[in-house]
């Protein structure tokens, strides 16, 4: 007797497959065809093979390959700097909130959050007006004199602070959900021993939510890696290109107001997605090993 073909499978997975395909897989393979050629958007894709990348990684007397390295160094900044203190604060937020003294927890809880809810356009927009020189609190009330989005340090100062306000709520959230899934017996048996909280902050919470913490870590870092909105918003990636990012060297390239270089573009886009694909690797093997 032939069994019916349960279709419910297909009516779930099938919309997700198809806009995967449509909206991913494909504008994925046409990006790397089109880094080995010349095109400009409008003509033909003209197949000039590797010289796009042979340009962009070894002609140093060409604009791309200082776009290429500039973009490349500050995007590695960014990363440097806002990855370790998206994995600490909402980690050491996440363990401060489970201490029974601390009160009115989930109303805290949503204050971090809530920032993440909100467009990073918008919330670019309120910091500028935070640090405008004429207007801004910062200026204002503490009587800062430096010109925040266009001198350095400060410019790179408003861009982390940006990031770390909207982006911590979410890694804090999965890592208070981890924390909660750990056993009460363990702390219970730590404390009967005489362990306080660091020694069980590093012996019982760390390990127990390994997986969480290395996940966040992947994901933070992969994000971090395409960042975009908050140099373009806060200081149009001045001051003199410092934090120009490479994705913005990227989307002036593809969608210039002259002559759109699309090929050297995707093949720049490219060479960041191998890059963004090696650490990734790099942190699956780590988090594979860690949690066997």
């Amino acid at each position: 007797m032939n069994k019916k073909m349960n279709l419910a499978p297909v009516f779930f997975i099938g919309p997700h497959l198809i806009l995967f395909i449509v909206f991913i897989l494909i504008p994925t393979i046409f990006g790397i065809y089109a880094s080995f050629t010349r095109w400009n958007l409008v003509s033909e894709p003209m197949w000039v093979g590797l010289d796009n990348y042979r340009t962009i990684l070894f002609n140093e007397d060409s604009t791309f390959y200082h776009q290429f390295f500039n973009g490349m160094k500050n995007t590695l900044y960014f990363v440097l700097f806002t990855v370790p203190l998206m994995i600490v604060i909402p980690l050491l937020i996440a363990v401060s909130l489970e201490h029974k003294e601390v009160k009115l927890k989930n109303l805290f809880q949503t204050l971090v959050y809530i920032p993440g809810l909100i467009s990073i356009s918008a919330a670019a927009l309120i910091w500028s007006l935070i640090f405008n020189k004429q207007l801004g609190v910062v200026s204002n009330v503490f009587g800062s004199e430096p010109v925040w989005t266009s001198t350095q340090p400060y410019a790179w100062i408003t861009i982390i602070v940006i990031t770390i306000w909207a982006g911590i709520g979410g890694n804090m959230i999965i890592y208070r959900a981890s924390i909660n899934g750990v056993s009460k017996d363990l702390y219970e048996s730590a404390e009967i021993d005489g362990a306080g909280p660091v020694r069980k902050f590093f012996s019982i919470t760390l390990p127990s939510i390994r997986f969480p913490l290395i996940y966040t870590l992947v994901m933070t870092t992969a994000g971090a890696f395409n960042v975009f909105a908050q140099p373009l918003m806060m200081t149009s990636g001045g001051p003199r290109e410092s934090t120009t990012v490479l994705m913005m060297y990227i989307r002036d390239l593809a969608f210039s107001h002259g002559e759109s270089i699309a090929g050297i573009a995707s093949a720049m886009a490219v060479l960041l997605g191998l890059v963004i694909l090696v650490i990734s690797a790099i942190q699956y093997y780590l988090m594979s090993r860690n949690t066997a």
